[in-house]
């Protein structure tokens, strides 16, 4: 049986540890030659080091496979273009990008900072903006290519001390969406995926209220092997049609994601006033209102 990735070039961003080493590792073992970049920095992004790309390369080689580390910032524009040129370099091409490096900055929003803020969005979405828009032309070029970008429940959803983070991740789904629309005529795919996974940015989670205590045990049981799975597929030229889509694994659970349309509509030919909202316009459409509600509530069963 071929391997799924046979002869591809696929780029992790943030595959030094948790979700982006899995992905590196199993589209390794699925043929594909890795570009591993990390930062190295830790779960606020601050400081850097290859050590621990290197030590991903490092066990992919050891099965087998071809890789190299980078430790650009993918951030920058500069450090998204060094990271997609070093691909083209060692290896002759590029044929997806997978753009899962995050950082968290939790603070309940009367109290977050404007650093808060600018670094969740930095790494979290523009970060993914950087580095799709340096692989874009090489995509356009060879009429295929793969974007798969990491979005969160906390966005799609919502979490508690989570804005800046939330609202970069739900900027991700709008970014996929797109770039899948600008793109789809190359030939080029955009997908989102929403992890549950227990890593090093789960694990800072403060256990300080029982919300965040049962939130923290529920997801220690989801390791970061479960996502790969779904990600080296939607990587492959077996999901050539799939497109657009958002995407969730959670243990052995898979989803697919609604987005948002019209879910409720009211006219009046007269047009509208104040008063005539007020007395007939919200009230007709309250029935359809969304639950102020968090991601656990929407996911409060065990993982399966």
């Amino acid at each position: 049986m071929s391997k799924l990735l046979e002869g591809k070039v696929v780029i992790v961003t943030g595959a030094g540890r948790g979700v982006g080493a899995e992905i590196a590792k199993l589209a390794a073992r699925e043929g594909a030659s890795v570009v591993v970049n990390d930062l190295g920095g830790d779960e606020r992004g601050e400081g850097g080091s290859l050590s621990p790309a290197q030590e991903v390369v490092n066990a992919i080689e050891a099965e087998g496979g071809q890789a190299i580390a980078n430790g650009s910032s993918v951030a920058t524009w500069e450090g998204a273009h060094a990271l997609v040129a070093a691909a083209i370099e060692r290896f002759g091409r590029i044929d997806a990008v997978v753009n899962n490096a995050g950082v968290l900055r939790d603070t309940i929003f009367h109290k977050m900072s404007e650093e808060d803020w600018d670094v969740a969005v930095d790494v979290n979405l523009k970060g993914c903006f950087n580095v799709a828009r340096a692989a874009a032309p090489h995509f356009k070029a060879q009429n295929s290519g793969v974007f798969l970008h990491m979005t969160s429940t906390s966005g799609l959803v919502g979490n508690i001390g989570q804005v800046n983070y939330g609202a970069a991740k739900m900027g991700v789904v709008g970014l996929s969406k797109c770039i899948a629309l600008d793109m789809e005529r190359f030939g080029v795919r955009s997908n989102c995926l929403a992890p549950f996974a227990f890593t090093r940015l789960v694990a800072t989670i403060p256990a300080d209220t029982d919300y965040n205590r049962a939130r923290l045990e529920k997801v220690k049981k989801m390791t970061p092997d479960t996502i790969a799975p779904l990600a080296v597929v939607l990587l492959s030229d077996s999901a050539a049609d799939t497109n657009a889509q958002v995407f969730g694994v959670r243990r052995n659970e898979l989803f697919v994601f609604s987005q948002p349309r019209p879910v409720r509509s009211v006219h009046t030919a007269q047009g509208w006033t104040p008063a005539s909202i007020l007395e007939h316009g919200l009230p007709s459409l309250r029935g359809a209102y969304v639950a102020i509600e968090k991601s656990p509530d929407v996911f409060s069963w065990d993982p399966i």
